[in-house]
């Protein structure tokens, strides 16, 4: 039997575990949540899982890998950790050939071919590709903002969502780029930012082949197929594929010019209307340097 034939998947949602009585235990969360955390509120169904929970308040890390010395406070994530050591990597994607450790992280990435969104909130009905995002999501519908910020009038429903917002304050950027240098805030900007150095671009498109690095640019450019036009404006119903479009457009009822000459101080409302007028100025040097 075969080393991914012998994990345990929850079928709500991915995660897999070792063996069934963790994976059982890891169902009970799905179900009534009777043990509350003290330290942040959260709910869970056993008392093992909140045991779990409150080394992340803590710092508790009792399961060692001796292969980097490094720390868990689940077995579950050990293992997981394990296969990053071995370069084990049973789970192949049917839409390209990237491979993964654990099955959760194989079920996110074909979302990027698929744009599946499973995870539905019951309250608005909005949809997501990840639970932890629907999770997230699902607590802006409670009125109660546990965590807040020491340096402004801002709260928020997780403490994760506090750190990352006290970064803004404190100038912190934990996420080092070893390429290059470049630090980050937050692990999604830093993530993006690998691609530069790697090349990937997760995100296909099936019409024309194209590939992408963001979804933000994938979604983009979907619309040049679709002929879709989301972003209308306002004062004369014309529509347009992207916002900075609509957001430039608009320049033509507000009169705004936010562009300047350094030279002359002329304004303009469009970049490219600057840079010919600057071409002006370049030439009048020019001509009167050689004269």
């Amino acid at each position: 039997m075969s080393k991914e034939q012998k994990l345990f998947t929850c079928t709500r949602c991915d995660i897999s575990f070792p063996t069934l009585q963790e994976k059982k235990r890891h169902s009970q969360e799905h179900t009534d949540k009777k043990f509350n955390c003290e330290l942040c509120g959260k709910s869970f169904a056993t008392s093992y899982n909140i045991k779990v929970h409150i080394m992340t308040h803590t710092g508790e890390k009792p399961f060692h890998c001796s292969e980097c010395d490094k720390y868990f406070s689940c077995k579950a994530y050990l293992v997981a950790h394990h296969k990053i050591h071995t370069g084990e990597k049973p789970h192949k994607c049917p839409h390209c050939e990237k491979r993964f450790g654990r099955k959760t992280h194989l079920n996110r990435h074909v979302r990027v071919h698929t744009a599946e969104r499973p995870y539905e909130c019951s309250e608005c009905g909005k949809t997501f590709k990840q639970l932890n995002a629907l999770e997230s999501h699902q607590q802006k519908h409670t009125d109660e903002k546990l965590y807040k910020c020491s340096h402004c009038d801002k709260s928020f429903h997780q403490k994760a969502l506090l750190i990352r917002h006290e970064r803004v304050h404190t100038g912190e950027k934990p996420y080092l780029c070893s390429h290059c240098g470049k630090s980050f805030t937050t692990s999604s900007t830093f993530c993006i930012h690998q691609r530069i150095h790697t090349g990937e671009k997760p995100y296909h498109c099936s019409v024309c082949k194209k590939s992408f690095t963001t979804q933000g640019t994938y979604s983009r450019h979907k619309r040049i197929h679709s002929g879709e036009r989301l972003y209308k404006c306002s004062q004369c119903d014309k529509t347009f594929t992207q916002s900075s479009a609509l957001k430039t457009h608009q320049r033509v009822h507000t009169g705004e010019k936010p562009y300047h000459c350094s030279i002359c101080g002329e304004r303009f409302a469009y970049l490219g209307r600057l840079q010919i007028h600057q071409k002006k100025h370049a030439e009048e040097q020019t001509s009167l340097d050689s004269s």
